[in-house]
């Protein structure tokens, strides 16, 4: 009877060692509670090749960014520039500087000038907007006047002095034949109406008597 409780004793001092110990080990054991596992916050997964995004386009523009436009208008001046040149062709002392007065063959002209024609009797070729008499293209031909005639409207340099006699004529400068000729009388004419309209006196057809009698 001693050694049934010895051995009880024995047993249960092993048992309570293992539940004092807290050892899971051995095929014996009861199940023990222990604190709650909170679950660990986890990132998401960052994505390999993320589809590409379009960018907006900016709504805000700030004051200073935005570029100025012009204000200068064509045709109007700007300030600073240089206005004291004479344009080559707009300018009432232009043309008679450009005035050729060599004589050439009519081989020279043409392998100079793409543009000549024969207008009562005589040769003229147009250069930078200017009708002028071609001398020496027939070396038999004198021309009333070798200044240059403005030209404009595509007309033939007859055509223009024909115009400039009616003008002057309806103004009471000029009283001969309209015959298209710059003889002295037309140039005498057209120099008085230079004179008193304020213009630069050339005695020849130039863009701003052209202008002045109202014939462009």
């Amino acid at each position: 009877m001693k050694t049934i409780t010895s051995f009880l004793i024995t047993g249960l001092l092993v048992f309570a060692q293992s539940l004092a110990g807290g050892d899971p080990g051995g095929d014996v054991g009861f199940a023990h509670s222990s604190s709650p596992t909170v679950p660990k916050a986890t990132a998401p997964a960052a994505q390999k090749n993320p589809a590409p995004t379009t960018p907006q386009p900016a709504t805000n523009i700030r004051p200073g960014n935005v570029p100025q436009r012009s204000t200068t208008r064509v045709g109007q001046a700007r300030t600073g520039q240089n206005q004291s040149q004479p344009n080559s062709r707009n300018s009432a002392v232009a043309a008679p500087r450009q005035d050729r007065h060599e004589r050439h063959d009519r081989d020279w002209w043409r392998r100079h000038f793409r543009t000549i024609v024969f207008v009562l009797g005589g040769y003229y070729y147009l250069d930078d907007g200017y009708w002028y008499p071609a001398l020496g293209y027939d070396p038999n031909y004198s021309y009333d006047s070798d200044g240059p005639i403005y030209a404009y409207g595509n007309l033939l340099p007859d055509q223009v002095i024909a115009n400039v006699q009616t003008a002057l004529q309806q103004d009471g400068y000029y009283s001969g034949p309209i015959n298209g000729s710059l003889d002295s009388a037309t140039r005498a004419a057209i120099a008085n109406y230079q004179r008193d309209q304020g213009l630069v006196v050339t005695a020849t057809i130039d863009e701003p008597t052209v202008e002045s009698l109202g014939l462009v």
